[in-house]
């Protein structure tokens, strides 16, 4: 094992840990928004929400589920790298770039602190399922688990490479709310691609958060396969959300072992 990787690596992630529950701000609006939106869509659409390709019984909370723990561990994965702005602002990236240590190491070390960070609210997210009406199982637990850790490393890889090349957080919201939340809500977390116009439809196949919604849901379901529709299948679904996370994980390692480390926007 390359103690020269790891060590870095898990310094950093217990450094963002930290800097997380010191943040109770963090806590409140990275699992509390998600929640409010939950209960109150979920509530609102009550009445009329009829998804084609979806059990008649289903409800819109119930629905909504699955994606509202996306929007966690998308809103938890992002926020978390909001401290690379952080960091540079305050000096501490530099020194730990002029460090005799693997620049991967500091790309592996922040991705895995907001991975962990996005599993820890998830899970917690992931007890309130009986109130949706969704039967758990032991397997269906740990598998989601599994997918909540490739989805929070995919969505953390993605916040780095937004992240490394600002020094502003205003821009970094910006850049949130004109690309993210549009992708959250493409991702079939809000409503199912069927009947939708072919050009939406589209635009949901092509957005990688697509698969790890209907990863997710598939593994919530696992034992009433008839309750996800015509998601994509559980392979392809993992295959893609994989390879969302190498992708990024790899844009970030470039990123970093460039000589510029920061292009402010």
């Amino acid at each position: 094992m390359n103690t020269a990787l790891i060590l870095p690596s898990l310094s950093l992630l217990q450094r963002e840990l930290v800097r997380f529950f010191r943040q109770r701000n963090r806590i409140i609006g990275a699992l509390g928004t998600p929640l409010v939106f939950w209960a109150l869509i979920g509530a609102g659409f009550s009445s009329s929400f009829h998804p084609p390709s979806m059990p008649e019984n289903m409800s819109a909370v119930e629905y909504l589920f699955p994606g509202t723990m996306t929007l966690i561990i998308l809103f938890t994965s992002i926020f978390s790298t909001i401290s690379i702005i952080e960091d540079r602002r305050e000096g501490f990236l530099q020194s730990v770039l002029v460090a005799p240590i693997s620049r991967g190491a500091v790309v592996l070390g922040k991705i895995l602190g907001g991975t962990t960070i996005a599993l820890l609210q998830g899970i917690l997210f992931l007890l309130l399922a009986p109130i949706a009406g969704l039967q758990l199982t032991v397997s269906s637990v740990s598998a989601a688990i599994g997918v909540i850790v490739l989805l929070g490393f995919a969505l953390t890889g993605l916040g780095f490479v937004l992240a490394w090349r600002m020094d502003s957080t205003q821009g970094f919201h910006a850049i949130m709310n004109l690309f993210l939340m549009p992708m959250w809500l493409l991702s079939g977390a809000f409503f199912p691609a069927s009947g939708v116009p072919a050009w939406l439809h589209w635009m949901m196949q092509i957005n990688p958060l697509t698969y790890g919604v209907a990863a997710l849901r598939r593994v919530l379901y696992w034992s009433n396969l008839s309750a996800v529709g015509d998601l994509p299948s559980l392979p392809y679904a993992l295959g893609i959300t994989v390879l969302f996370g190498l992708v990024f994980f790899a844009l970030s390692l470039w990123m970093v072992g460039r000589r510029k480390t920061a292009n402010p926007l």
